[in-house]
């Protein structure tokens, strides 16, 4: 549903978050299902038949049923059901839904949604309405990042690119460090060769060349802003040598200090 704005979605009395009493039971309907209806389960244990296929449920399990849907469900009475429903139509109908059945793995950006909508609803807080329509379609798209979610190779292809981005963004925000390649490579957890070979994969300069650069960065912005002379400002970023400073400023700006300030 990423292509259905907030404003498409209906929103419906038919919401709660619900213990199942022990006899508890959802009957074969003599209709389908009219609508949406966005359901799952906090705990317990149970069963749900969906359009004749049999799901076992427990925390985590999330079914968005669709409207024509045939459902069913019974639970362990010893382990009674703790679920949310929320019901809810469309003005237009999107070129991408979620499937039917998931389990989550992560449950707490979803329970957090959940639990937040049915407050607002029940409070009927101000813009409640309005805000129910967004967290449905956070929902929503939550729902088919998880249809989506990429095979393991990728995602610590992705973790990987994020922390080499993160140890990068550290060099920029504390440039006066005395950072050292090493360090570098122990602050992401990896050993300091393949650090620097997948730094500069991902970045395009090596890790020595970044911190250089990030150097050199923020002593234009104090020459030119801060007013500091360039002795002030080779202390701040770590320079025991001004002359070294003067030409490594040199080297990555093509002027000197002093012609800067």
């Amino acid at each position: 549903m990423l292509d259905t704005s907030a404003s498409s979605f209906i929103l419906l009395s038919a919401f709660a978050k619900i213990v199942c009493e022990p006899g508890w039971k959802w009957q074969v309907r003599e209709k389908p299902m009219p609508n949406y209806d966005l359901f799952y389960v906090w705990s317990g244990e149970g069963t749900v038949v969906l359009n004749g296929t049999s799901y076992p449920v427990s925390k985590g399990s999330c079914f968005l049923f669709k409207p024509g849907d045939d459902t069913r469900a019974t639970h362990n009475p010893q382990k009674p059901l703790i679920l949310t429903y929320i019901h809810f139509d469309l003005i237009e109908q999107p070129k991408f839904i979620p499937a039917s059945y998931r389990m989550l793995e992560e449950t707490f950006e979803v329970e957090h949604m959940l639990a937040r909508y049915v407050r607002l609803r029940l409070e009927r807080a101000y813009g409640a309405d309005e805000e129910g329509k967004l967290i449905l379609k956070q929902l929503m798209i939550h729902l088919l990042r998880a249809d989506r979610k990429e095979p393991q190779e990728q995602q610590a292809s992705n973790q990987l690119t994020e922390v080499i981005r993160e140890t990068a963004n550290y060099v920029r925000q504390h440039p006066g460090l005395p950072h050292r390649v090493e360090d570098l490579a122990a602050r992401a957890g990896l050993s300091p060769r393949y650090f620097s070979i997948k730094f500069k994969e991902l970045l395009g300069v090596s890790a020595q060349s970044h911190i250089i650069s990030m150097r050199i960065e923020r002593a234009q912005h104090l020459l030119l802003h801060a007013g500091m002379n360039v002795t002030e400002v080779a202390e701040a970023l770590g320079y025991r040598d001004i002359f070294f400073f003067s030409r490594q400023f040199k080297q990555y700006t093509g002027k000197s200090p002093s012609e800067i300030r």
